[in-house]
């Protein structure tokens, strides 16, 4: 992933309340304030974007992170080259998940941080499976710490509510219309949802081929048990959308072969891009009407 960061620009966008150290978000009933759905965290991505003067990106997000980027590709196609989703869930919650999430919910706002609230997260995160090695003990504890240290809980409450109350985003999933990664670990906690997810995909996209999916045996997290192959696949999927063109493919090997006449710098930018018109919206940056921006108060 070094060579891919060394060309690239990340974005990293926090959910309300959700970053290290956060203050209590505001008491939705006495103070005019009501957490987002993940409906709307997915539409007003796009106010980020027009902030700070992006035209276009690549989207990436983990879990419930995964299902806000597919719903902000869903929403704005036309600022979205690709997307890469790991361990997302395009259904509602089932029976099973809306009970342990109520029983989560009401334990962070009257407990805190708890040790039942922290192994739900885990399972979430590294799945069922009880691996034996150090390097995944390890990072299940660190997790677990974070989470005690660094974690709001009653925050957490709001944003586990609104996953847990989340749309189906299934039946609409053909209003993607760029290039999709799907990743997930055989062990994960969804991965059967992963699948269901992939099925509609290939069901519903008009280019079946913009559905690429890896899955990744007797692993459930693979951001940190598989990040090689996770890095491996992003680059092959950022190169098939015509991005990073001067990064060398890893079992090929040797040097990029350019165009003639072509330089590093434009060998990395997507075969389809080019600037924005001067009367075009993404050249006028009109003013963002959604609640959470500057410019709209």
């Amino acid at each position: 992933m070094a060579e891919i960061k060394a060309r690239t620009a990340w974005i990293h966008v926090s959910i309300p309340g959700q970053e290290d150290q956060a203050p209590d978000l505001p008491v939705e009933k006495h103070e005019n304030y009501k957490f987002p759905s993940m409906k709307l965290l997915g539409e007003e991505l796009v106010c980020v974007l027009d902030q700070l003067k992006v035209a276009q990106v690549i989207g990436f997000g983990e879990g419930a992170g995964a299902n806000i980027i597919a719903r902000f590709a869903m929403a704005h196609p036309e600022r979205v080259l690709g997307i890469t989703l790991i361990h997302c869930t395009g259904t509602t919650a089932g029976f099973m998940e809306s009970m342990k999430d109520k029983l989560i919910s009401w334990k962070l706002d009257h407990i805190g941080m708890n040790p039942t609230a922290e192994n739900y997260l885990v399972l979430h995160r590294f799945g069922s499976f009880d691996k034996c090695e150090d390097s995944i003990k390890q990072m299940k504890t660190a997790f677990k710490d974070h989470l005690r240290s660094g974690i709001n809980p009653k925050n957490l409450r709001r944003f586990v509510i609104a996953f847990m109350e989340r749309s189906n985003i299934v039946d609409s999933i053909g209003d993607i219309q760029c290039p999709v990664l799907l990743v997930s670990g055989k062990l994960a906690s969804h991965a059967h949802t992963v699948n269901t997810l992939e099925m509609a995909m290939r069901k519903k996209f008009e280019n079946k081929k913009n559905v690429e999916f890896l899955e990744c045996d007797d692993v459930a997290n693979v951001l940190e048990e598989k990040p090689e192959k996770l890095a491996e696949s992003f680059q092959y999927h950022l190169q098939g959308i015509g991005l990073v063109s001067s990064i060398p493919m890893k079992k090929m090997g040797g040097r990029p072969r350019l165009p003639s006449g072509s330089s590093m710098e434009a060998a990395d930018l997507p075969k389809s891009f080019s600037p924005p018109k001067a009367n075009s919206p993404l050249a006028q940056w009109p003013k963002c009407k959604c609640h959470s921006c500057p410019e709209s108060l």
